[in-house]
């Protein structure tokens, strides 16, 4: 336990650019994380327990991550001199060695704070890896295939994205308070970061998981066209942070190796994103048994079609058209992209040993490995 440092004063850096005098915090007391109630067989406390110190040894001395203790998380302001050269878009801080967004940084105290509920859903996904595709399915199975329904707002609004903050706009759990229950959230944090309630409430959890490369290939041109998040550089840059780990929540490999250890100590349905693809009814079958949803034939069809990449592509609801240009600018890069076999060929013989499906399964911890294809 690292309890008594502090970093110096820093200037914390804007979306735009500017800095103002900044006096961090920079180790908050994080809610100890007791585990889920050992009165629930279903869920191990040790087990949980063993999962998370598993994961944390991975991670390179993480106050949050000492075995013995979980009451501390290092949190640090991003450095103003890590703004993009063009100084337009924001550089990213850090908690317990994952680099998230800069205001979601500044918000650290409120997420933390967030107080999970047992009836709730909580999508998990690693960034680009088929979020608003398992959000679009979720939705139509809560409300028994309506579409007319699933048009009542825009997908980024159905369900609170725990680690938003972009004031003067409610946060992400000021979003989720606000709602009614039964709810269903959603957060690209990896399992050692969320908030404790949520393993204090035997909630559950839904994880996607996509394929590496297909994620790398997405999550650079969302990167472009994200004016949230810094600009990413040329594709050579790029590759190098994402492989490193120095992208936006981290590392893909210990995000998916982090959920895929807890699967069995908690409420979780654990699916691929390769799957959805090859066999959608196959893999929307398994999400109505895990919300206990009893749906007929007639409905999950319905279901199926509405989320196909066309038609999703092609709703205003799901294809962020309504967000703002300067939050999302589609002119770069449009949200819904199909990303075809073609990994840049300059990378190939690097990415090949780096991504292959057997690294994959080594690095990353899998039993099952990550199938190939994309789109």
């Amino acid at each position: 336990m690292r309890g008594g440092q502090s970093l110096d004063k820093e200037a914390v850096s804007g979306p735009g650019g500017s800095s103002a005098e900044h006096e961090p915090t920079c180790l908050e007391e994080r809610p100890k994380v007791t585990g889920p109630p050992a009165a629930r067989p279903q869920l191990s406390s040790d087990g949980l327990r063993h999962a998370q110190v598993s994961l944390c040894q991975t991670r390179t001395q993480s106050p949050v991550c000492s075995p013995g203790d979980a009451n501390w998380t290092a949190i640090s302001s991003p450095d103003p001199m890590a703004l993009t050269t063009a100084g337009t878009q924001p550089s990213l801080g850090e908690v317990a060695g994952i680099p998230l967004p800069a205001t979601t940084v500044d918000n650290w105290h409120q997420i933390q704070g967030f107080e999970a509920q047992p009836d709730d859903l909580l999508i998990c996904t690693y960034p680009k890896s088929g979020t608003t595709w398992i959000q679009e399915i979720v939705d139509l199975i809560e409300h028994s295939g309506d579409v007319d329904k699933c048009q009542r707002a825009a997908i980024q609004h159905r369900h609170p994205f725990l680690e938003w903050a972009r004031p003067p706009q409610p946060s992400g759990v000021e979003k989720a308070r606000a709602m009614p229950r039964p709810r269903v959230l959603r957060t690209h944090f990896p399992a050692q970061l969320l908030p404790p309630s949520f393993w204090e409430s035997n909630c559950k959890f839904l994880y996607v998981a996509r394929n590496a490369k297909d994620c790398l290939v997405s999550y650079y041109h969302f990167q472009r066209m994200n004016r949230t998040l810094p600009d990413p550089g040329t594709w050579d840059q790029y590759f190098e942070t994402f492989i490193s780990g120095k992208v936006a929540w981290g590392s893909w490999f210990e995000h998916v190796r982090g959920w895929w250890e807890l699967r069995d100590n908690v409420q979780m349905l654990f699916l691929f994103y390769e799957d959805i693809k090859r066999d959608p009814k196959q893999e929307i079958q398994k999400v109505m048994k895990f919300m206990e949803k009893n749906l007929d034939g007639a409905v999950l069809d319905t279901i199926v079609q509405e989320t196909t990449f066309e038609k999703m592509k092609a709703n205003p609801m799901t294809n962020r058209s309504t967000a703002p240009k300067t939050i999302l600018d589609q002119s770069i890069s449009p949200f819904m992209r199909k990303v075809y076999n073609s990994f840049p060929v300059t990378e190939t013989s690097q990415a090949n040993p780096l991504l292959s499906l057997g690294s994959l399964r080594n690095r990353g911890g899998l039993e099952k490995p990550l199938h190939g294809g994309s789109e």
